[in-house]
């Protein structure tokens, strides 16, 4: 039994010694068989490598321009951000410019007519179950404004304090259909009572019927007494038409007031009344007509 597997194993070993001097012999003649097997394993196989290419080529094209497809989503979402957030900055510049505007008009009218004034931004606007047409305020009892107390704008009056919290306070517009305050035409002692019907409509009764009233006449807060609710001087309004009715009692009269109640970013809240009545030094100043051109023409000389 082990004498035929040495037979065997002897028989193996010449095989292969005898194979391997076979193929050296083949190469040192120049033939290859090594190469000639590895082409044409090559060739034999180009026919699927093709094939794999041309199915997998589109799926990995599409592959790469989805991938560049969300690339490029991502970079527009990101660039809608940047430009928001760029108007939002813009906004926001142009609302402070704004409001800083508004507190330099308001606080050189308080500083003309002498008034101890406190400065709220605007927080809210609307109305509530007993007044309809109100703003809140950013300012309350906490920095010494109380009920009755004076609000005024860069353009004069805004309307009289309501309601009041720690930081907080709520006033009632003069377009309030429920408002009513005396008034001065500037440059005369004529008296009237203005009312407020919502939104820039105004009407005014004066206490005369002889008042002399023309369009244009400009209209003064007249004052309570203890400056409470009204501070005297104040712009209101411009006459803006007269009725001429026969058999008038007292003549009426339409009025614009001088104030947006729309556009109201900052308040001030009068405390105290310093000098006491200004008279007509806060009287809005007219706007100066537009120059007139005269236009010569040179007549042409008949030929």
């Amino acid at each position: 039994m082990t004498t035929k597997r040495t037979n065997r194993t002897r028989l193996l070993l010449v095989s292969l010694l005898v194979t391997s001097l076979f193929l050296i012999t083949l190469d040192l003649r120049g033939l290859s068989v090594v190469s000639s097997l590895r082409t044409a394993a090559q060739s034999a196989l180009t026919p699927f490598q093709s094939l794999s290419t041309a199915i997998l080529s589109p799926i990995s094209n599409f592959l790469d321009n989805l991938s560049g497809l969300r690339s490029a989503q991502n970079r527009v979402a990101e660039l809608e951000r940047e430009n928001q957030e760029l108007r939002n900055t813009n906004i926001l510049n142009e609302n402070v410019v704004g409001e800083l505007k508004q507190l330099k008009g308001v606080l050189d009218l308080a500083g003309r007519a002498k008034y101890k004034t406190i400065s709220a931004r605007v927080i809210g606007k609307g109305g509530t179950a007993t007044i309809g047409e109100t703003i809140i305020i950013d300012k309350g009892s906490a920095s010494g404004i109380s009920t009755d107390m004076t609000v005024i704008s860069e353009n004069g009056l805004v309307g009289v304090v309501k309601s009041v919290s720690n930081s907080a306070s709520i006033i009632m517009l003069m377009s309030d259909p429920n408002f009513r305050l005396g008034v001065r035409v500037a440059g005369s002692q004529l008296m009237g009572i203005l009312s407020g019907e919502g939104g820039d409509n105004f009407s005014l009764q004066m206490l005369s019927a002889s008042s002399d009233l023309s369009v244009g006449d400009v209209l003064l807060s007249r004052g309570s007494s203890g400056d409470k609710p009204f501070v005297p001087g104040v712009p209101v309004g411009r006459v803006s038409f007269v009725e001429n009715s026969l058999g008038q009692l007292t003549k009426k009269a339409k009025v614009e007031p001088y104030v947006d109640f729309n556009s109201l970013g900052v308040v001030s809240v009068v405390l105290e009344s310093i000098a006491g009545d200004p008279g007509d030094a806060l009287v809005p100043k007219a706007p100066r007509p537009a120059p007139t051109i005269t236009v010569f023409v040179t007549p042409t000389p008949n030929e």
